[in-house]
């Protein structure tokens, strides 16, 4: 590594340790009562957010594919705290599920505080073969569904000054190989969200949007197809969970868990070749 890049990555840090430091206060009785919906909650970082929403006294609807784990998550809600834990079953792929869902939590809650996009479609870790029907039905759950369900909730969330938080991926700020339709729906969830905050802000809206930029979490199904690709380490999905329901509490705009993903995010942006460099490196298959 040259002399120049190891002074980009040390000042890269000191911008991050400057960021980290003025962040806003989270204040945990703020949630209490809150009135959440949690898409992809059966497993992984969508069960984990749900379960730490429960602790802090919040209602929450979780949704996700199969109802009976979600039966088990709203039991654990329930016994963790949640002052009300309701599910419903839905499938991203339909046209109809994602506004099934949002008036199911509008109508069992009473309103809605927090729309926490979580969910995501089955995808392969390869070179991409053309295959543009691929592209297109995973486009329309990571991404189309996303984009129907903020609509759907959006007036909702205005008349509360509430929150829309979108989970994304660092895949959605660094340009990955053999993910490429998983990093496509990813960077059109941060160009579409992000649009949108600006259009909120602009018509002076209370409502936020914070997006969450993930790195490798340590979740079963990342686990069984990213190990044979990537050597990166993974981080434990209640903690990133966590750090998503703070961002979204306290109302910042962006998430970086773990802490490098903005490194790597700024690297990419500011010096290409070493982004190349790191991704080559993290990446078996390449």
């Amino acid at each position: 590594m040259t002399s120049l890049a190891k002074v980009l990555m040390v000042s890269l840090c000191v911008i991050y340790l400057a960021l980290h430091w003025t962040s806003p206060t989270f204040d945990p009785e703020s949630l209490r009562g809150a009135r959440v919906l949690v898409t992809g909650a059966s497993s992984g970082i969508g069960e984990q957010m749900a379960h730490h929403y429960a602790r802090f006294g919040a209602q929450v609807v979780v949704t996700a594919r199969r109802e009976k784990v979600l039966q088990q998550v709203v039991e654990k809600c329930l016994s963790l705290g949640a002052q009300k834990a309701v599910y419903i079953a839905a499938d991203m792929s339909t046209d109809a599920d994602p506004d099934k869902v949002v008036d199911f939590a509008l109508e069992e809650l009473g309103g809605l505080d927090y729309l926490v996009l979580n969910h995501i479609g089955p995808s392969y870790i390869r070179m991409w073969d053309g295959d543009h029907k691929h592209v297109q039905q995973l486009m329309k759950i990571n991404f189309h569904s996303y984009v129907q369900m903020a609509g759907r909730a959006l007036p909702f969330l205005e008349r509360t000054g509430g929150a829309l938080v979108v989970v994304s991926s660092v895949g959605g700020r660094v340009n990955t190989p053999c993910v490429a339709p998983y990093t496509s729906t990813k960077f059109a969830l941060n160009g579409f969200f992000g649009s949108l905050r600006h259009e909120l802000v602009m018509k002076r809206s209370n409502m936020s949007i914070s997006i969450g930029t993930l790195g490798l979490i340590d979740t079963a199904s990342a686990m069984k197809h990213v190990r044979e690709f990537t050597d990166m380490p993974a981080y434990p999905a209640a903690e990133a969970a966590l750090n998503i329901i703070i961002t979204g509490a306290t109302r910042q705009r962006e998430l970086f868990y773990p802490w490098f993903t903005q490194v790597m995010a700024l690297i990419k942006d500011w010096c290409p070749s070493l982004s190349d460099y790191m991704i080559q490196k993290f990446c078996k298959n390449s």
